[in-house]
């Protein structure tokens, strides 16, 4: 299914986390945002801290809202809960949405610290894992802030047009900014 940009009613379910290290499971939050920013869903989810378990908290996510009108899934990184690392192949192929994961720093790369983390197999599957995420592409959202993305079924210049689309001032889109919300939130309560 195309993406049409310019929908008054595009809909993105952005997801986010909120995890601590003192707790086995991690705070998933879905929000589902129109390009008007209204909110018109809102769902949850959870993830082993340390474990290999995001994809499905992901999907989790998404499948618990029931909803066919979700035109665009944004995540707020891919490496989550501790070097719990989502499978955003996998996401994409699943959902059949277009899918855009953003993170907003440059780094080299997170297989030093898995190294350091964890023990041969499960370093070795974790790494693996994380190769498999693929390279990050540089978008300028108006702000004149750039992000770092991940694209499933969609072009750059799509994502680039949705971004700053659901981007109202510094670099974190809103669907991301209130679901980073609501899970601290969550997370705090539970």
């Amino acid at each position: 299914m195309p993406l049409h940009i310019n929908k008054k009613g595009l809909r993105a379910l952005g997801i986010a986390e909120s995890f601590r290290r003192d707790r086995e499971k991690s705070v998933l939050a879905g929000v589902v945002m129109r390009s008007d920013f209204v909110v018109d869903g809102l769902a949850f989810g959870k993830a082993t801290v340390g474990g290999a378990d995001a994809t499905q908290g992901v999907l989790q996510v998404f499948e618990s809202l029931q909803r066919a009108d979700i035109n665009l899934v944004l995540l707020n990184g891919c490496v989550v809960s501790w070097f719990n690392i989502v499978d955003l192949r996998a996401v994409y192929e699943r959902l059949r949405v277009p899918l855009v994961c953003v993170t907003y720093e440059e780094s080299a790369g997170l297989e030093e610290h898995i190294a350091r983390h964890f023990e041969a197999a499960e370093r070795d599957s974790r790494l693996l894992a994380y190769k498999r995420l693929g390279s990050r592409v540089p978008v300028k959202l108006s702000s004149g802030f750039v992000v770092l993305v991940r694209l499933f079924g969609l072009q750059k210049s799509e994502a680039t047009a949705v971004l700053k689309k659901f981007t109202t001032h510094g670099k974190v889109p809103e669907p991301l900014r209130v679901a980073k919300l609501a899970a601290r939130a969550a997370l705090r309560f539970r």
